[in-house]
């Protein structure tokens, strides 16, 4: 799973400077927003929405405004109707991506992001066209600064973990999708620090990728999870950790 667990690291570190200056408060306040009003507010009784509010505190987000964001799911609060969507799409070189939003206008969002694909050698696809290459799976990261790498793959896989790897200074551990908030609570309580914990779409296959083609595919992933209604991007790329890192 070398693609995507480079691009989930990587976003992760970028995601820990970003939320010092509240940048992903808006992607995690949607998310929680949705879960609540899908789910229910009671975090004990909705899987996602715990997920939700650990990802937003492990963010710093404020306790206040996780609250808030709960009860306008709910409905206690006035707030605006988000829909959810996946775009499927081709980037530079034949990469798959699948592009989880979040929107109040659909028609504005999907407009904006084939102009983004576009402007960056791709073009859209229609439903199911790269789909069929990912698997629905629960992505935990955990850093691997002082952590025993036998201990953490004996706890995981007591919990329910199907596979652990170690790849740029962070473990990613991969569980089904139903087992994810065991492992997650199992390492945990077992004294690991998660620094992630998320249901991921992962690629059975990866294109491999060097040069102004991999700098070219790294540009669109940025520009499409800068936008405001793109929660995550997944792809099958495979490329050097030095070169996402630098650019």
């Amino acid at each position: 799973m070398s693609g995507h667990s480079k691009w989930a690291t990587i976003r992760r570190k970028k995601e820990k400077l970003d939320s010092a200056r509240g940048k992903i408060f808006s992607k995690l306040i949607k998310e929680i927003t949705i879960a609540a009003r899908q789910g229910g507010g009671d975090e004990a009784a909705n899987p996602r929405l715990r997920v939700a509010v650990a990802t937003a505190k492990a963010a710093n987000m404020p306790a206040v405004n996780i609250e808030r964001a709960i009860k306008k799911g709910t409905g206690e609060l006035p707030g605006t109707t988000y829909e959810e969507a996946i775009y499927e799409a081709y980037g530079p070189k034949g990469t798959a991506l699948l592009i989880e939003v979040t929107t109040d206008n659909r028609n504005r969002c999907v407009s904006e992001i084939r102009h983004i694909i576009n402007k960056h050698g791709g073009n859209m696809a229609e439903a199911g066209a790269v789909s069929w290459m990912f698997s629905r799976m629960g992505l935990i990261l955990v850093g691997s600064e002082g952590v025993d790498e036998d201990s953490l793959l004996m706890e995981a896989l007591e919990a329910g973990a199907e596979d652990v790897k170690l790849e740029d200074e962070m473990f990613s551990i991969l569980t089904a999708p139903e087992a994810l908030e065991k492992v997650r609570e199992g390492l945990e309580g077992a004294g690991f620090e998660i620094e992630s914990a998320e249901l991921a779409l992962v690629p059975q296959t990866y294109i491999p990728l060097e040069g102004n083609q991999a700098r070219q595919v790294l540009r669109l992933m940025e520009a499409l999870e800068d936008h405001d209604d793109v929660q995550k991007v997944w792809s099958n790329f495979d490329i050097d950790s030095e070169l996402i890192e630098n650019g």
